[in-house]
């Protein structure tokens, strides 16, 4: 087994000493260390990666971390999307480094193998990249707070948006892994619960190349709708692989499930025209996203941030002012209390709160991807079909398997 956390430590605020003001803050060695754990290279290094280390140090600056006296560290390594190596890396981390808390985490074993030891270790989750919804319900942990997104989510959007409009038969081609079953199990439940049939499924390696076999079966199955149960890379070889086939010209309907912005620009609008997917953020909903994700362009060569990057800035500037309010960092089931007890707001998205279960509650948006000539310029990529509020976006208290919601 190869082990390369690939440490990337910046200070990024100075000494607590200089302020008087802090001077009962009681710092954990001094630094509060938070840790961006992602993939760095692979099929989602595009949605997180470096990106989500540019987040974090972001967020330290824009809270005033050194104004306040707080001195705050960035750590950042390759989990590779292998829960033993990610598992490997948090525990160094904690144990050696003295990290406080956990960010980003996308790959759904990755994130849940981290949930289990960050909660034997009392520190604190900011998931923001991983999708399953376990993390909230039958995997839901005092310390973990799950920002963005989640499978609830994009089936609760994007599922019941198809089945409403005609595409009342599926067929999944899913990823074979725990985001994948967690995407499939809860899209196949509103497609279900919306008078919808599935009529076959089929799961494929992770990450995949060749999908040509899985999609012929799917085309076979003459579903109206194919759902695309993965994400990154895998869903933009599915949807290159199917438009070679000339699937869509046939007439079913692919859905992806989970597809980011960044996904669209590698598909570009002559493939992606047309797709309907479920985000949390986009960087041209208003001046506050736009602000931002035109500084985060400046510094990726034009690229604009995906809702993983975003959900990575407002857990760390979320956490910060928890840890500002305790003036400590030590006891990660306090931090974690004191950002359930505030509420949320920040330029990207907005007013919101955090659930008792973890969940992070804030609007959805249901986008359809705009044909070439609607496009305005680079990235005008989406157009906004609906709003899903905040109350409705994510998997009501009242269905929740979380221990720590009382029934």
């Amino acid at each position: 087994m190869t082990f390369r956390p690939s440490f990337v430590k910046t200070a990024v605020a100075g000494a607590i000493a200089l302020l008087a003001g802090t001077a009962s803050a009681q710092y954990s060695d001094g630094v509060i260390k938070i840790g961006v754990m992602n993939d760095m290279s692979g099929l989602y290094a595009d949605i997180a990666g470096p990106g989500s280390v540019w987040a974090a140090k972001k967020a330290v600056e824009d809270f005033g971390a050194a104004a306040k006296g707080m001195k705050v560290e960035i750590l950042a390594a390759d989990h590779q999307n292998k829960p033993d190596i990610g598992s490997n890396i948090v525990r160094q981390w904690i144990d050696v480094d003295k990290v406080d808390a956990i960010a980003d985490v996308p790959t759904s074993s990755v994130g849940l193998a981290v949930n289990q030891i960050v909660r034997e270790k009392n520190k604190v989750h900011l998931n923001t990249g991983s999708a399953t919804s376990d993390l909230t319900n039958k995997a839901c942990s005092p310390n973990t707070v799950h920002w963005a997104y989640d499978t609830y989510m994009l089936s609760n959007g994007t599922g019941k948006a198809l089945v409403k409009t005609g595409g009342d038969t599926w067929y999944f081609l899913t990823a074979d892994y725990a985001f994948g079953h967690a995407l499939e199990r809860d899209t196949e439940a509103v497609v279900l619960a919306n008078g919808g049939k599935v009529v076959g499924k089929v799961r494929h390696p992770f990450p995949g190349q060749d999908f040509s076999s899985f999609l012929l079966q799917a085309q076979s199955s003459k579903a109206k709708v194919i759902g695309l149960a993965n994400a990154g890379g895998d869903t933009i070889n599915s949807i290159k692989q199917a438009a070679e086939f000339g699937i869509t010209k046939g007439g079913q309907n692919l859905a992806g499930l989970l597809v980011f912005i960044t996904d669209v620009h590698s598909l570009g609008l002559a493939t992606a025209q047309g797709l309907v997917l479920t985000e949390s953020f986009y960087w041209d909903l208003n001046d506050g996203t736009r602000g931002w994700s035109k500084e985060f362009a400046a510094a990726h060569k034009g690229r604009m941030p995906s809702m993983v990057q975003a959900g990575v800035y407002a857990s760390v500037i979320h956490y910060l002012k928890a840890v500002e309010a305790l003036k400590s960092d030590a006891d990660g089931l306090k931090v974690v209390d004191q950002m359930k007890k505030m509420p949320t707001d920040d330029k990207l998205f907005g007013k919101g709160s955090i659930r008792v279960d973890g969940r992070k509650i804030h609007d959805a948006y249901l986008f359809e991807v705009k044909k070439p000539a609607e496009s305005k310029g680079p990235w005008d990529y989406y157009k906004l079909r609906a709003t899903i509020p905040a109350a409705e976006a994510f998997r009501p208290l009242a269905q929740s398997e979380c221990p720590l919601v009382k029934k």
